[in-house]
């Protein structure tokens, strides 16, 4: 079946004649990067978005995968945190970014002659919560991966035998999806975060987020303090509570700024997953300060 969906891929690509592809370095987008570039050569470009939601060992990697797998990329800044409705952090937050992005990138379409500008929707996302998804019809923003058809199980298939490392990637939600909507998005709590996020995956740790959660200040005159709620993959989360790993871990994140830390004991669930306060957490260190 993904050998017809491919053909398929290949032939919406083929009568794109050019094509920008909305890049992130994610599992999708490598691949619809690759397939564009393969099927159109220099006709086909990835532009990837830089802001402060991208962490910068993400940008990094995509960057990387371009020049190792041949394809063109570019970078371009986008100005989605000069948006207070995005800042704001709604429910349809991720709209506001696919806007920023999308108006950055049909300009430049038009400009250098790019035909179509495509994005890595795939057919497993039909039917989830996309906000983006109304900002790319807006803009006629193509999803080639699913009108192709292609599910997630058969892109990281096909990307496995194509030689691409995303095959077997974590989803990559951006950095804001860590902080609840609702609570104001920063780019100092998007740091912290993501600092907090490499102390983990440097020991080792493969299915991480970091959720960033911002508490009453104790008095009118005080600041807010912050919580980290870890989640951890289901085959991770009996070596995260490993003595030596979660001291480490609560010692590095209250340097950080976090006055509490704790672990989710479910595991870590799809980037996009609304946040339920009825999940129970372990928590890794105790309150301080008499609260």
């Amino acid at each position: 079946m993904s050998v017809e969906k491919l053909s398929r891929l290949r032939t919406l690509l083929s009568d794109y004649g050019s094509c920008i592809v909305a890049y992130s370095g994610g599992v999708d987008s490598v691949f619809l990067s690759r397939m564009a570039y393969e099927v159109l050569g220099d006709r086909a470009l990835a532009v990837i978005a830089d802001s402060p939601s991208l962490p910068r060992r993400e940008l990094d990697e995509a960057l990387r995968l371009g020049r190792e797998f041949g394809f063109p990329v570019e970078v371009v800044a986008t100005a989605e945190f000069a948006d207070p409705r995005y800042l704001e952090n709604p429910g349809n937050r991720c709209y506001f970014c696919k806007h920023a992005l999308f108006a950055e990138l049909i300009p430049i379409a038009r400009t250098r002659g790019f035909a179509v500008v495509a994005y890595g929707e795939n057919a497993s996302d039909i039917g989830d919560h996309r906000p983006g998804g109304q900002a790319a019809a807006e803009f006629a923003v193509r999803a080639p991966l699913k009108e192709a058809g292609l599910n997630k199980s058969e892109i990281r298939a096909l990307s496995a035998e194509m030689g691409l490392p995303t095959a077997d990637k974590p989803e990559m939600a951006c950095l804001s999806s860590r902080i609840p909507t609702g609570e104001v998005v920063t780019v100092a709590k998007l740091r912290m975060v993501e600092t907090a996020e490499y102390l983990l995956k440097d020991l080792g740790f493969h299915d991480v987020r970091v959720r960033h959660h911002e508490l009453p200040a104790p008095s009118a005159t005080s600041k807010p303090g912050y919580l980290a709620r870890i989640e951890v993959g289901p085959g991770e989360l009996t070596r995260f509570l490993e003595p030596g790993n979660a001291d480490r871990t609560q010692v590095s994140l209250k340097e950080i700024g976090y006055q509490h830390v704790t672990v989710d004991l479910a595991p870590y669930r799809r980037a996009g997953a609304p946040i339920r306060w009825g999940t129970a957490a372990a928590a890794v260190t105790t309150p301080t300060g008499g609260r």
